[in-house]
């Protein structure tokens, strides 16, 4: 199984090197998760495992939750998730921790971006605005014109899709790619990645190992293994 876990997003902090860099680093609070189901091809089509994280009371959850979880003997779960694989080298009910990131040197990590609510074209799209001079109206942080990316070249009934407006802005699904693992407190669960990652303090966010890396942290990385 492919190192990924559930966790919640407690804050930032920083930490200092032994040359005396400073570090800003996100602190995760990674799992424990259970596994609660394992999907395979000949089942579902397609491998996968699914893992659960985070107690909830019986009454917060459902029946068919509460059935599933119990499958695995574990009490009902916050959140499940599931990630593809082919290796099984977990069973149903299995208890994975931080542990499983010993050893790697990046991940990502997933989670909601925070909600802006409706905001206009500068925030939400990085406008610089109109002009501020002399002879220019009051419509400094307007989008300007609309007319010419409205369909048939401006004759038709609506603008075209994707045309960056007003509108609401995050509570998107968002990943961080390749941020470097800097710690791991396996004791008490912590994970400390380097930079930010999306969301507010207390929000679920998952973590697997790095997808893909550039050149340079993929040296990086092959220097850390040997």
């Amino acid at each position: 199984m492919t190192a990924a876990l559930l966790g919640y997003k407690l804050g930032m902090t920083r930490i200092f090197t032994e040359d005396g860099k400073n570090v800003p680093v996100t602190v995760i609070e990674a799992g424990p998760c259970m596994v609660t189901q394992i999907k395979t091809g000949e089942t579902d089509g397609y491998d996968a495992v699914q893992i659960g994280f985070g107690s909830v009371k019986p009454r917060r959850s459902t029946m068919p939750g509460i059935g599933h979880d119990h499958k695995a003997g574990s009490a009902p779960l916050r959140c499940h998730r599931e990630y593809r694989c082919s290796d099984g080298d977990v069973e149903l009910g299995d208890r994975i921790d931080v542990s499983r990131f010993e050893g790697v040197p990046f991940v990502d990590v997933i989670g909601t971006s925070k909600g802006k609510g409706f905001q206009g074209a500068m925030k939400r799209h990085n406008f610089r605005g109109l002009e501020a001079s002399h002879g220019v109206k009051r419509r400094h942080r307007s989008p300007g014109s609309i007319g010419g990316h409205a369909s048939n070249l401006g004759t038709g009934p609506k603008i075209k899709k994707g045309k960056r407006m007003a509108g609401h802005m995050g509570a998107e699904r968002m990943t961080a790619r390749s941020l470097e693992v800097i710690s791991i407190d396996i004791e008490n669960n912590l994970l400390l990645v380097k930079g930010t990652i999306p969301g507010p303090p207390k929000s679920i966010v998952m973590i697997r190992e790095a997808v893909r890396l550039n050149r340079q942290k993929a040296s990086a990385a092959k220097k850390k293994a040997s």
